[in-house]
Parts: C-alpha cells; structure tokens; sequence
C-alpha cells in the first residue's frame, strides 16, 4: 500500500498522488504493481524498492541515477508463533531520496515510522535531509526504549528463575538473549552507516544538519554499548544458573549415591542370614529380631560416618 502525505495550511493531510514536497510511505501489504507504478512514476530502480523485501538486508547507501537510497536496521516486536524464537527482531527501512520527493519503504510495521508520521506536521518537507536524519532519530529512540523493555524482562524472568527454578524463565531468557544478538548487530551495522555518512557527506548535508548527525553518532553507540552490556550480562547470569543447576544436580546424586551405600548393607546382611546354610540363628526365636537390629545399627553407624564427614549435606 503506499501512502502519500504532504503539509497543507500547517497539516499533515493525505494526498492522492505524489506531488513536489511530498513524502510517500510504502507500507505493507506489498505489491509488486505497486513497485513498478512507483518505479517509473518517480524514475527510482525498482531494485531499489525491492531491496526493503529482504529482512536480513544490511545497513548500508547507494546512489544510481542521482537517487540517493539509505537501508537502516530498526528494530520491531516479533510476530512469530515459534515460542522460542526472539522477542524483537530487526528489519530494513529504506529510504530513498528522488529529485523532488522523500520514499520510504518498510517490509513491516515499525514504531519508527508511526512516531515520524505523529510528528511530521512539524517538519519541513522542503528540508529532506533533516526529514531523514529525523527518522534516524527515531529509530535510535527505538533501540533505547527496546532495550529498556528487554533490560526489564531480563530482571523479571531472573527473579522468578531464583525463586521457582522453571525451564520457562530460562526460555524466556533464551528469547531474550536472542533479541540482543539482532540488536547489537543491527546497532553495530548503523553506527557503521552513519559514521560513513558523516564521513562522506552523501546527503549533501550543512553545519547544522551535520552537527545533528554528529549527535545521532554518538546516541547509537550509546545503544550499541547497553545492547552489549545487557548481553554480557545475561551471558554472565545463564553461565552462572547452568553452573548451579550443574552442582545441584551432584548434590542430588551425591545424596542418592549415600543412600544407596547405606541401604546396601541392611540388605547384605539380611541376604546372608536368608541363605539356606547354617548360621547359628536356625531355631532362635529371637532371629529376626537379631537379624533386624543389626541391620539398623549398621545403618546408623553408615549414616553417622557419612554426616561426620559432610558427605550427606
């Protein structure tokens, strides 16, 4: 579906058709009319539209035919049905700038581009550049606010696997830990792209547009670092949980392993009384009592050994 938007009278208002100024959002469902219409409605290469398709595209511009096309990773909430699979994932925005119109193209909903459409009654549509270092912006917001989500989860599911020991907090954790790797990936391939950009100057920016992505620079190694941090420490806390799942595990079979020492020897001693050979015990009326009575005391003089050397606790 695409969407064109323009500023009239101080509004944001939808337009039919994409005018001088205006900004066009191509959002799902996607269709591959829709990208030949836009392709040679606005002369973009259609490679250009069908680049937003692969969600493992990596951060990265290019400029074919003065289109200029920007691909940044955003992050978004995970719609798959897998309980196992990662929270949030991250996917492409591209964006692409024609002689007079501003393109975006999403392979799906992002937050990214709602808080952009929220705000956009207060851009400039004849200031592209800032439009497009403006949804830069909300992207890095994005990963902020995700990754507080996460570093919040992560504290939730922690204290309840200190409490009940569950393989679900651990799941969860594992989802989690997969959230971070797409994050900090994705991260890392931004701040990459940005840094190119400000190196480069691609987009033909001034001082002050410069000295803003200057800023986004540093907001986005910022999150790269708590995507990191987050990371380490959940690597940290699983290693530690599978290292006291590992040395309960041993208590319980140091334990069973006692047990079974101390059972083996009331049965032994019953075993040779029951043989049919004499024993002395024959025509006792007592032997039962006597066979009994050692197999106990055997058993408490194995039990106290193995309490005096704390093997038991």
């Amino acid at each position: 579906m695409i969407q064109y938007f323009k500023i009239i009278n101080s509004q944001t208002v939808e337009v039919d058709k994409p005018e001088n100024g205006a900004w066009v959002n191509v959002v799902p469902p996607l269709k591959d009319e829709e990208f030949m219409e836009l392709s040679e409605g606005l002369d973009i290469p259609i490679e250009f539209l069908r680049d937003s398709l692969d969600i493992d595209e990596r951060s990265r511009y290019e400029l074919e035919d003065n289109v200029k096309f920007v691909v940044i990773k955003t992050p978004t909430e995970n719609n798959s049905f897998n309980d196992s699979d990662a929270y949030y994932i991250t996917i492409p925005i591209c964006i692409i700038l024609t002689h007079n119109q501003i393109v975006t193209v999403n392979s799906f909903d992002n937050a990214a581009i709602k808080k952009f459409l929220n705000s956009f009654e207060r851009r400039h549509p004849d200031k592209r550049n800032m439009m497009v270092l403006k949804i830069f912006e909300k992207i890095v917001q994005n990963f902020m606010e995700y990754l507080k989500e996460i570093n919040h989860r992560r504290n939730v599911y922690e204290q309840k696997l200190y409490d009940s020991s569950r393989n679900e907090e651990l799941v969860n954790l594992m989802r989690i830990q997969k959230s971070l790797v797409y994050f900090v990936t994705a991260l890392r391939s931004n701040e990459m792209l940005l840094m190119k950009l400000e190196r480069t100057n691609f987009l033909g920016l001034n001082d002050e547009e410069r000295e803003f992505l200057s800023d986004l620079v540093v907001d986005t190694s910022q999150a790269l670092e708590m995507a990191n941090i987050y990371t380490n420490i959940l690597s940290s806390t699983l290693d530690a949980f599978a290292s006291i799942i590992a040395n309960n595990q041993n208590q319980v079979l140091k334990r069973l392993a006692v047990i079974t020492i101390v059972l083996t020897f009331p049965v032994l001693i019953s075993s040779l009384f029951g043989m049919n050979v004499p024993s002395g015990f024959e025509h006792s009326p007592y032997a039962f009592y006597i066979v009994a009575l050692l197999s106990f005391v055997v058993s408490v003089m194995i039990g106290w050994f193995f309490l005096r050397t704390r093997i038991f606790r």
